[in-house]
């Protein structure tokens, strides 16, 4: 036998959720083309993996890389992902991506993409179509292997312009004719993103039709839910009607719970971050995850009654997204221009102030003052931190609480909020948290999913180059397998390579990706379980992990130790079938 690469020695767990076995693992024109024993046999490289794991590169099932995978420089920005481990990513989540654009809308998509991203959006965006986007990767060259969702904000976009309606009949065959394209042109299936404007303003009735486009096209249609909060069940149950009334495979993104407690809410904060202080010496033995186990339930229930449903969490308390998400759809009509008019308008300020205040979060969260992401009232002014602006002016603000800027201001919280957007044109992303960052109490309420075998792992990554990353984006799975599996040892080692690896590829259909097996894609990972250690944090997120030893997309030796070599770029555009 003589391969490119002998990977020798090591303790193989393979991705299938089969115990861990010794085993040597040949790899040949970017093929795994032996697992087993190779003595005699010769390579190109040989390497020594004694004491190590080999097992198949992460596949992570919620990525937004795709904001930053077409700039010439993305092998850096994306360093962070593949010193832990990642060789795949499905991106376009959320219902947001950079394709398709059609003209007649071409401004308002231009003002949704810039807010984001700070695109130079005329000089970069240079395709129409998802399968002029894929081209233009394809021909620059991309470092990680990269599937991609049609965005159905887009899709609503470009049909809808900034409505604050349900589609109508024509409207909604506008979207299918493009969703119909993109999954053509090689997208792998729907993503929604439905606590969101424009998505939030869709009904059922709406992502159902979608969703059998997708089924005809083996796609998979995915969901950041319609809340997250008091309905989340009613949000899960919407996503499996999808599913079991189309029979497209559906993915509930990122789950995870930020109950209401309306107006006891003020009363009940303090307290609540008092425990969270507290449960840093003293361990709460609460229930906290009583909610998402019933939802994992409901979720298993309905995969027993025949929709192929899957989900995904990340392994974190603190969310992140555009400060504006947490504003009332109503104010975010007309394009930036005149979002920025209204966060200047003091009669504007105070309506929308109203709103956050006053508002009911009922489902199913399509009225004025109904939408469920009104973060400000769930989790109280406490809850953002600025996680990016748009200008060097405002950078000492990155890391900060909006308390503590408004303090500093003598202003209300949320006028320094819309001071401080009006200055950055609309550019501010934040975190959001329940109590401090990462705090071990809210941390409980992520346990079930964290756990559970049938449950993924997705990094959420926002890589853009600029702005105070979350530490997710530099060690989420090294930090999965340290704290949770090796260090609280909720499940064992080949289930949790399972839940990283072959059960997002097959659910997402990523065909012969996922494992260790002859003749499938040789992506792999090579770690020292006795070495690897999660070194990122909230406040020091920039820390890659110990004991990732070697990483191969393809074939291709990317991570050596130290050394990266990303060029030339290893990765492949994956697309639909």
């Amino acid at each position: 036998m003589n391969f490119d690469v002998l990977i020798k020695g090591g303790t193989v767990v393979d991705g299938t959720g089969g115990a861990p076995f010794p085993a040597d693992v040949g790899i040949s024109g970017g093929r795994i083309a032996h697992v087993g024993a190779a003595d005699g046999a010769t390579a190109g490289k040989t390497l020594n993996a004694s004491g190590m794991i080999v097992c198949p590169g992460i596949v992570d099932p919620h990525s937004h890389a795709d904001l930053s995978i077409s700039k010439p420089d993305h092998h850096l920005i994306l360093e962070p992902l593949i010193r832990q481990g990642i060789t795949t990513i499905v991106t376009g989540n959320c219902g947001m991506s950079l394709a398709p654009v059609e003209e007649k809308n071409r401004d308002f998509i231009k003002d949704y993409i810039e807010a984001f991203t700070k695109f130079d959006f005329d000089r970069e965006i240079q395709w129409r179509t998802v399968g002029e986007f894929l081209d233009a990767l394809e021909s620059r060259g991309v470092v990680l292997n990269t599937a991609l969702l049609a965005p159905h904000g887009l899709l609503r976009i470009n049909a809808m312009g900034a409505s604050l309606s349900t589609a109508a009949d024509d409207e909604i065959g506008s979207m299918k004719k493009a969703l119909d394209a993109a999954l053509e042109q090689g997208a792998i299936g729907l993503s929604t993103g439905l606590q969101y404007f424009p998505g939030n303003q869709s009904d059922t009735r709406e992502l159902i039709e979608l969703a059998g486009v997708v089924a005809k096209h083996g796609g998979i249609f995915t969901s950041h839910l319609r809340s997250y909060s008091n309905t989340l069940t009613l949000a899960v149950d919407e996503v499996l009607e999808v599913g079991e009334k189309t029979g497209a495979p559906v993915q509930i993104s990122h789950i995870f719970w930020a109950p209401d407690a309306g107006l006891l809410g003020p009363l009940l904060r303090p307290a609540a971050r008092a425990l969270a202080g507290l449960s840093r010496w003293w361990s709460v033995p609460l229930p906290l995850h009583r909610p998402l186990a019933a939802v994992i339930k409901r979720v298993m229930d309905a995969r027993d009654r025949g929709v192929r449903a899957g989900m995904d969490v990340m392994p974190t308390t603190t969310a992140f997204t555009h400060m504006l998400a947490f504003f009332p759809p109503w104010a975010l009509m007309g394009g930036l221009g005149k979002i920025l008019e209204r966060l200047r308008d003091p009669d504007q300020r105070r309506k929308m102030l109203h709103s956050i205040e006053h508002g009911k979060m009922v489902w199913p969260h399509t009225g004025e003052d109904s939408w469920s992401l009104n973060f400000f009232r769930v989790m109280g002014w406490t809850c953002a931190r600025i996680m990016s602006v748009g200008s060097e002016k405002n950078r000492h603000l990155e890391g900060r609480t909006l308390l503590g800027i408004a303090a500093d201001a003598k202003k209300h919280p949320f006028d320094a909020a819309c001071d401080l957007l009006v200055e950055e044109n609309g550019c501010v992303l934040v975190f959001a948290s329940m109590a401090h960052p990462e705090d071990a109490f809210t941390e409980r309420t992520t346990f079930a999913p964290i756990r559970h075998p049938e449950v993924f792992i997705s990094t959420d990554t926002v890589l853009m180059g600029f702005g105070k990353p979350s530490h997710l984006f530099y060690s989420c799975y090294p930090k999965f397998l340290c704290r949770y599996v090796f260090g609280m040892k909720m499940l064992p080692l080949e289930q949790a390579i399972r839940k990283i690896t072959s059960l997002p590829a097959d659910h997402f259909g990523l065909k012969q990706r996922g494992r260790l097996e002859k003749n499938y894609h040789a992506d792999v990972l090579v770690f020292d379980p006795e070495k690897l250690e999660n070194r990122a944090t909230f406040d020091n997120p920039r820390a890659y992990p110990s004991g990732i030893e070697h990483v191969f997309i393809n074939g291709r030796h990317v991570l050596d130790g130290a050394a990266y070599n990303p060029v030339p770029r290893p990765g492949t555009v994956i697309r639909g079938a």
